[in-house]
């Protein structure tokens, strides 16, 4: 199914005859078993309507001062690295780079954790994911037997469990301390808290511990990887495209100087102006080129038609992002080749049909945390190119080598030479 007609029924059905696909292995052993990303009907109507206030505009104000924050220690310590290289180029491996800021940032704007609460979580979840990223078949009821490999992952299980519950039962002491009108905070976590603490008699927007824990472990999960690798794909672009780097980067001078980025630089409303048109379209389209997810899966709840195939009651219908993403008849003869230019209107206008490119998902289940994701992506952007120019590098260790492993990532890293910036 590669058709973006076909691909907008799938995601904009609200009616459930096209569910999210039982997930075994890593996701059904405790990353985001009750999170936002895997529940379906009523449950994700409520989780919805309880975590969609973290991403309004107000909320992201205060992220946006975070990540300028966790982003100005990364790029102060790369700083440190080229001058000790004494006029020379300083290789930096960004993949491995990226990973441990999109930690340190989701740590401080979902838990206002330190950097290092966001390693710990971060590794937790990453060691779980490749213990059970191998599965490639379920014996049924076998995730129940105390097998030495199912005792050990339940032991992970716990240890991320218990993390992130010391975390939420410490802001609730803490507001106990402080009085009952202090609120818990500005971060998700907080936000969380107080809507299903004032919502006590609502069921429709009252979580339990464990699904706040899961809606926790889903935003540190797929906001990590998603960000991480679209700052990493973005990073090989722009060494390979100089004239684009030099774009971006006068683009950041002349509006923000040597100044952290601020919100409304970042997030301006008119798509046409500033550095907001400029990035934007570039990581728009290193999205098209490497989208983070390469395929989603929905399963048919009843017989269905879809397009001119009748599909049967639970098959499951795969959509093929980087499929669609790379489609010449969408996109023009050059769907392969980097042209932000092509985004210079909109995503909806950038190719033939408005529903090509897909790397938010589209309709209702749209992600959730796109604005948040940009934002970051933005921000980080900007102030590397305000103080370092890239280059790749080429060393015998890099290869260009695209993997998928649940995102799309470099299977061998991303080695950067950084100088820094005239």
């Amino acid at each position: 199914m590669i058709e973006p007609e076909i691909a907008k029924d799938l995601f904009s059905n609200r009616t459930g005859l096209y569910v999210k696909q039982k997930i075994y292995g890593p996701f059904d052993h405790g990353l985001v078993r009750q999170g936002i990303l895997l529940t379906e009907g009523s449950d994700w109507q409520r989780h919805r309507k309880v975590v969609s206030p973290a991403f309004n505009l107000d909320k992201l104000k205060v992220m946006a001062k975070r990540m300028g924050a966790c982003t100005q220690s990364m790029v102060d310590g790369w700083k440190d690295q080229v001058v000790q290289a004494n006029g020379q180029s300083k290789e930096i491996e960004m993949k491995r780079e990226f990973q441990a800021l999109a930690a340190d940032i989701i740590a401080s704007t979902a838990f206002s954790a330190s950097s290092s609460v966001g390693k710990e979580i971060f590794e937790a979840q990453k060691e779980l994911f490749q213990r059970t990223a191998m599965i490639d078949f379920v014996i049924p009821g076998g995730q129940y037997l105390p097998t030495r490999w199912n005792l050990d992952t339940w032991k992970l299980e716990r240890k991320l469990r218990n993390r992130l519950k010391s975390i939420i039962e410490e802001r609730l002491n803490s507001k106990d301390r402080n009085g009952s009108d202090s609120g818990y905070g500005e971060d998700l976590l907080g936000i969380m808290l107080g809507i299903s603490e004032s919502s006590k008699k609502q069921e429709d927007l009252k979580l339990s511990m464990d699904e706040i824990m899961d809606e926790c472990k889903t935003f540190f999960f797929a906001g990590h990887e998603t960000t991480a690798n679209l700052l990493t794909w973005t990073m090989y672009l722009l060494s390979l495209y100089k004239e684009w780097q030099e774009r971006l980067r006068e683009a950041v001078m002349k509006e923000c100087g040597m100044e952290i980025p601020v919100f409304f630089c970042l997030m301006n409303i008119e798509f046409d102006k500033g550095i907001a048109c400029e990035v934007n379209m570039f990581l728009l389209e290193a999205l098209r080129l490497y989208c983070p997810a390469i395929e989603l899966y929905r399963t048919t709840t009843k017989d269905t038609k879809l397009g001119d195939l009748m599909i049967p009651k639970n098959t499951t219908v795969v959509i093929p992002m980087v499929m669609i993403h790379r489609n010449k008849k969408y996109w023009g003869k050059d769907a392969d080749e980097l042209n932000p230019l092509r985004l210079a209107d909109g995503v909806s206008r950038a190719a033939s049909h408005p529903n090509a490119f897909l790397a938010f998902s589209t309709g209702p289940r749209a992600c959730i945390g796109q604005n948040f994701t940009m934002l970051e992506a933005k921000t980080v952007v900007a102030m590397i190119l305000q103080r370092f120019s890239l280059s790749l590098s080429l060393s015998h260790e890099f290869k260009h080598a695209p993997m998928n492993e649940l995102t799309l990532q470099p299977q061998f890293g991303l080695p950067i030479l950084l100088s820094m910036a005239h």
